[in-house]
């Protein structure tokens, strides 16, 4: 049946879009992952496949298993799953920065020092892939338990890096490259940026790099030059630390509590009781520290007059911007009236829930809104999905169903793109976008699932 998009009145095709977005998955598959993209992204990226893993396990549930064998292929010895693994089959300076950058061949801890170890980076991104190993595994379980029981103590040894060794002293985990945010130029961390002390030397801090994303995007569409000279800057102090958390955090150039980034380790946890109750391993010490998580964020972050959860510096304090981080935790068991805050900043006009874009990744009326610039402000599918994914386990059919017609009717209308204007769903970024396919998948088949899904279920 063809489902009408309420504002424009014209189709939106399920079985066309389901085509059209397996066809992405597949002209992006590359020798046991899928790239983000051909033009801009040749490498894999970590919270890339988790989501892109999800789209698979609708359409081959093989394909998404391989696709997270492939990059806790490349964990490290100490838990962390860096955020870019790189492809030996591409130039070294194809993308920057590359692996000359991050220097991984030169730490222990990483797994090129191991027989067949591909080069990383250093840093992490955020935590989702115990939700994607448990949704790849629901798509297919009479196939998939084997599969449980090699990603659990991966999984489990992820989680516990970022809980021993990224604390930040309240119940909470810091990040320490706006990367990892998955966030990049957020304007909730333009006032930690602006304290990045850039190295002392003429010719800064890009001299001999070659920024390659501006070959394939329009500028304005991208970071600034200044931006990147201090995401240069951050990665250079962390990896002149070795990597190692304990000796770099103390004067660590780059120190916040994304709430994101904790939500959804809190709904990995969740995630990974479900698979250790699975697996006949004890689920209780998950369940714990997801309800610890949640506490923290509930006690530090929660802002209850914006209704919505504000990431903390350095020193604690709330960073007063309000972006799409900040809707994540209701992935998580809230009380009712912040679940109700949070529903009441999604649909106000802070983030203007509509039928016709997703929702923007910084809010509409703040002082740094930019309808065109990657973090501030363009929509993205990812984002919206997770916050999508929230309201369902609240029940709030209405607002689900709104969110859903407005994603589908972004890439109905602009394609599989990386992210969208939130005013006019005009398309920005790189084209066939493999998140943005995967995630449509997982949208397609929601739509014939039970409402209220905080994880999926098992199929047959």
């Amino acid at each position: 049946m063809t489902e009408i998009d309420r504002t424009s009145g014209l189709p939106i095709d399920p079985d066309a879009l389901r085509r059209s977005a397996a066809g992405v998955l597949r002209g992006n598959w590359e020798h046991g992952y899928t790239v983000p993209s051909r033009r801009l992204y040749p490498h894999q990226w970590s919270w890339d496949s988790a989501f892109i893993a999800i789209g698979w396990a609708q359409i081959s549930p093989a394909r998404g298993r391989q696709e997270l064998h492939s990059l806790f292929a490349s964990q490290w010895s100490d838990g962390r799953v860096p955020h870019i693994v790189f492809n030996p089959r591409v130039a070294r300076d194809a993308y920057f920065p590359g692996p000359d950058f991050w220097r991984s061949r030169d730490v222990p801890e990483a797994p090129n020092r191991r027989a067949g170890g591909r080069e990383t980076s250093g840093i992490v991104q955020p935590p989702v892939h115990a939700v994607a190993v448990w949704e790849v595994y629901a798509a297919a379980p009479a196939l998939g338990r084997r599969f449980l029981r090699r990603m659990y103590p991966r999984l489990r040894a992820q989680h516990d890096y970022l809980v021993r060794e990224r604390s930040a002293g309240n119940g909470l985990v810091v990040i320490v490259h706006p990367w990892e945010s998955g966030q990049d130029n957020s304007p909730a961390w333009d006032a930690e940026l602006a304290a990045v002390p850039l190295p002392d030397r003429p010719e800064g801090p890009l001299a001999g790099h070659r920024r390659h994303d501006l070959d394939h995007v329009n500028a304005a569409e991208r970071p600034t030059g200044a931006d990147y000279a201090r995401y240069v800057a951050i990665a250079e102090a962390y990896r002149g630390h070795g990597y190692r958390d304990a000796a770099a955090l103390p004067t660590h150039p780059f120190v916040v509590v994304d709430p994101l980034f904790n939500a959804l380790l809190a709904w990995a946890e969740e995630a990974l009781a479900h698979i250790a109750d699975e697996i006949g391993e004890p689920s209780e010490p998950h369940r714990r520290r997801a309800a610890e998580l949640r506490n923290a964020l509930l006690e530090h972050c929660y802002d209850p007059g914006a209704g919505l959860f504000r990431a903390l510096d350095r020193h604690g304090a709330p960073i007063p911007e309000s972006t799409v981080s900040g809707l994540a935790p209701l992935l998580l068991d809230l009380p009712e009236d912040v679940v109700d805050g949070l529903v009441t900043a999604i649909t106000g006009p802070h983030f203007g829930l509509n039928d016709r874009v997703p929702l923007p990744s910084y809010d509409l009326t703040g002082a740094a809104f930019d309808s065109t610039r990657y973090w501030r402000g363009p929509a993205w599918i990812n984002t919206s999905w997770l916050v999508l994914r929230g309201l369902e386990r609240h029940g709030r059919d209405a607002d689900v169903a709104t969110l859903r017609t407005a994603m589908l009717t972004a890439v109905r209308d602009q394609g599989f793109r990386e992210y969208f204007d939130p005013n006019t769903g005009a398309c920005r970024g790189v084209g066939d976008f493999s998140w943005s396919a995967a995630l449509t998948l997982d949208l397609l088949t929601g739509q014939q699932a039970q409402p209220s899904r905080p994880l999926a279920t098992a199929r047959g």
